[in-house]
């Protein structure tokens, strides 16, 4: 049934045998869970103020507008450990503007997101990565307060979105990127994580879905992210880099042509409207770990600097989103919603790694890592 489902450039996309394998198998596997089921939500926003070859005045009202609006909507929601929706910003290195990041690192402070890092690049090499993801690290970290740092050696980490999709140089022509050992590069630099997936319907789309996983980077082969280990509870293996992906899923209940089923890939944008039947298929994606099946991990994406996508969430669909949860997932007995940063989230994860039981999950938040602010 799976093969005879929506084709993209006539080709039948590869992770369809993965979905249909993962539902045969929740259907199989449901026997309960433990309760309440936490649902943490994380929006990884590829925020670029300059997208569209816009100027930098253009640039700097997007970013004074985004800082801004959130904020008022932020303050409207609190889940049950007391935080606000936190919006952790992917910033393209290739945009910097110091006025910006002022911006953004004052946001920040204020308690309403953090800054991480998104590149797009094209026929670089393993040596300029390198370069360039240290020297933004450190630009970020020491000028502005930003990233996060390791409480056990010290060291500054960043999570990670690659533009373009194109993680270990993993289109078919090479473009985009053009660093087969991009993986290992990115966890020598200090990246927590990396969040690029999913990208269908984009050819860089991996087979292996709905996962959190440790990928260890061939480095004479591109793409090595479709393959790894499955992150388990009491299990700190950590040999790799940590991939944690968001929903992708088939909709049903919104079909092409009145018969085929529309891909959700769990973005936010004016284009894909926020409904209850998409957050529903987030929850059902079920992204979870091994042992924990009463933590459901939901990463959403969205490029919020696009005028067309900012007017759509500032006016309306972040609250939406913030609601639906708030009223429908967060009753304290069945299921409670949290609101986490991308660093957050890895923190929550790094403590199941290591068999941690919290008595509240705000406990887990700094688990591992901290904002170098805190220090």
């Amino acid at each position: 049934m799976i093969a005879k489902i929506v084709k993209n450039s006539g080709k039948i996309q590869p992770w369809f045998i993965s979905y249909g394998l993962q539902r045969v198998n929740q259907v199989l596997r449901h026997n309960g869970r433990h309760k309440p089921i936490h649902i943490f939500i994380c929006i990884c926003d590829h925020f670029e103020p300059l997208r569209g070859g816009v100027n930098n005045e253009i640039g700097l009202k997007r970013v004074k507008r985004w800082v801004a609006d959130y904020k008022v909507i932020a303050d409207r929601y609190k889940d049950i450990d007391g935080a606000r929706p936190r919006h952790t910003i992917f910033y393209p290195i290739e945009e910097y503007r110091p006025q910006y990041m002022e911006l953004l690192a004052d946001f920040c402070r204020q308690g309403y997101g953090e800054v991480e890092i998104h590149l797009h690049h094209d026929n670089d090499t393993a040596d300029n990565l390198r370069r360039t993801l240290l020297d933004f690290k450190k630009l970020l970290s020491g000028e502005y307060g930003l990233l996060c740092r390791d409480r056990n050696n010290k060291e500054i980490k960043y999570g990670f979105i690659h533009g373009n999709w194109a993680l270990d140089n993993s289109r078919k022509d090479g473009r985009k990127c053009g660093v087969n050992n991009e993986l290992e590069i990115l966890e020598q630099t200090g990246c927590y994580a990396d969040f690029t997936m999913p990208s269908a319907p984009d050819e860089t789309q991996i087979s292996k879905i709905n996962s959190i996983y440790y990928a260890v980077d061939n480095p004479h082969k591109p793409g090595s992210h479709s393959r790894g280990i499955g992150v388990k509870d009491g299990k700190n293996s950590r040999k790799g880099l940590l991939m944690v992906q968001g929903p992708l899923m088939l909709n049903w209940q919104n079909r092409k042509l009145g018969i085929f089923p529309r891909i959700e890939n769990s973005e936010i944008s004016y284009s894909s409207a926020i409904t209850p039947e998409r957050m529903e298929l987030w929850r059902r994606a079920n992204i979870h770990i091994d042992g924990r099946p009463e933590y459901i991990f939901i990463k959403l994406y969205t490029h919020g600097c696009q005028d067309d996508n900012a007017r759509y969430m500032l006016n309306g669909g972040l609250d939406g989103l913030f609601s639906y949860f708030r009223d429908n997932y967060n009753n304290g007995d069945d299921f409670i919603t949290h609101y986490m940063s991308s660093r957050e989230m890895v923190n929550v994860i790094n403590s199941v790694e290591d068999g941690v039981i919290p008595v509240e999950i705000n406990e887990l938040r700094n688990y591992r890592l901290e904002k170098v602010e805190n220090r």
